[in-house]
């Protein structure tokens, strides 16, 4: 075997310390345990952040609830509070159990951020926190904003007027692009979105179609993000929305935790000792999944275990804390070629900030191939009735992967539970074109 080295290793030293590099190079499906997973007592102080800047995040949130209202009237319902429904999937689970030939303990409910107001993703929590916030941070600096007043004012055109002569920019594989550059677009920020050659054509037009200006590449997500990085570094109003390292987008997403809590003590859902809450997610460069997970730790401690869904041909969260080289890692130099039809997961390399701050945090990971998640696509629209994307399915087979990974799992009560619940969590869908979404339906049938 090639001696190539690695963070000082040789890739068969990696082997011989992590059997399932096998697999994974392989491009198979694989389910690693993280085996410096430690209590919450242990892990909190990993993260430089407390649960009172979640609850700073809530309310900044709960502030621009009337200019949210206001500026997209589907969000009337809930008050110009931007949350999505937990549903349970019974008729899947069904299918599931036969599919994989396992009966599954406890219940699967599906926590549908595919159908979130605004930008119907996950990325509408994030995405759309952080330019909220450095629009208030902009409007309050220049006086034109006191936080005590109604932010409906902010639906304006002397506000828009204001904001046209600033600028945001990001790089993206499509989600995260398109909830930065509608929102961006409808305050009258100037927005830029870097978008990588994974990203969908139809969410490169429906940017445009908002107002954002498009640069593709026809290389992948690390160097859309660089391009946007450098051209906000030359320009001083403009403000870069690092995927790899916000705090402001690693919040917003770590707000949904107590969101969610309300929404399972609605359904009569237990999380404590003896009813442990596996959560799975699929993760792209970390930011998403790496703030639920520490808002969901925040609130239910050691009782919650989440899980990251990666696809074979991109396993970077994975890699970055097997090997523990975080960022420093890439797909390529275990032989993969971060190739996969899952737009928002093809990433080369993770958020060193995520898996260092996550490391005793993350329950583990596994990968998915493509044609898995347009199998699973196909099965829930057929059995539930709802559109996802194929990246989105990515959580999909965790609990059926999880009971079959018996062989390397630790020992430990909750894992055996039978009286688990299992939520996963669906990250886009309901802004797919219906054509395209045919097109995929159709490719689920194999």
């Amino acid at each position: 075997m090639e001696r190539k080295m690695i963070g000082g290793k040789a890739i068969d030293q990696w082997i011989e310390a992590h059997p399932v590099l096998r697999q994974v190079m392989a491009g198979k499906e694989a389910f690693w345990f993280n085996p410096r997973y430690s209590s919450f007592e242990a892990a909190r102080g990993d993260v430089p952040l407390s649960a009172g800047d979640i609850q700073d995040a809530e309310d900044r949130l709960k502030r621009f609830a009337p200019y949210i209202e206001r500026a997209f009237p589907d969000t009337r319902e809930t008050g110009g509070i931007i949350e999505s429904p937990l549903v349970r999937i019974p008729a899947m689970q069904t299918v599931l159990e036969k599919r994989f030939g396992r009966k599954m303990q406890g219940a699967l409910l599906l926590k549908c951020d595919s159908h979130l107001p605004v930008s119907g993703s996950i990325k509408a929590r994030g995405g759309i926190y952080e330019v909220l916030k450095h629009a208030e941070d902009l409007a309050v600096e220049n006086g034109r904003l006191d936080p005590d007043e109604n932010y409906g004012v902010l639906d304006s055109d002397a506000f828009r007027d204001f904001f046209s002569g600033y600028a945001i920019a990001v790089g993206s594989t499509g989600n995260l692009g398109l909830s930065i550059g509608i929102m961006g677009a409808q305050l009258g920020f100037e927005v830029v979105v870097h978008m990588s050659a994974d990203a969908k054509p139809w969410k490169k037009d429906l940017l445009r179609e908002k107002g954002a200006r498009v640069v593709e590449y026809a290389s992948d997500y690390s160097r859309a993000v660089e391009a946007g990085r450098e051209e906000a570094a030359r320009n001083p109003r403009m403000h870069f929305v690092d995927d790899e390292n916000s705090t402001d987008l690693f919040l917003g997403y770590a707000a949904a935790a107590s969101r969610l809590k309300r929404q399972l003590a609605e359904r009569g859902v237990a999380v404590d000792e003896d009813h442990p809450l596996f959560v799975y997610l699929p993760c792209g460069v970390g930011g998403g999944p790496g703030g639920i997970t520490f808002g969901l730790k925040q609130v239910f401690g050691d009782h919650v275990h989440c899980f990251f869904a990666e696809p074979t041909a991109s396993p970077c969260m994975m890699l970055g804390l097997m090997t523990r080289l975080h960022e420093r890692v890439n797909v390529r130099d275990f032989g993969l070629d971060n190739v996969t039809d899952a737009d928002g997961l093809a990433v080369a390399s993770p958020s060193g900030f995520v898996g260092k701050a996550l490391e005793r945090s993350i329950r583990g990971v596994y990968t998915v191939e493509d044609d898995r998640l347009y199998e699973l696509l196909r099965m829930i629209r057929d059995t539930e009735k709802i559109a996802l994307e194929p990246s989105a399915l990515a959580g999909m087979p965790g609990p059926f992967m999880l009971a079959g990974g018996a062989a390397g799992r630790p020992d430990s009560r909750a894992l055996r539970s039978s009286n688990a619940a299992h939520i996963v969590w669906a990250t886009g869908g309901s802004m797919v074109p219906e054509d395209v979404m045919a097109a995929c339906y159709d490719r689920g049938a194999g």
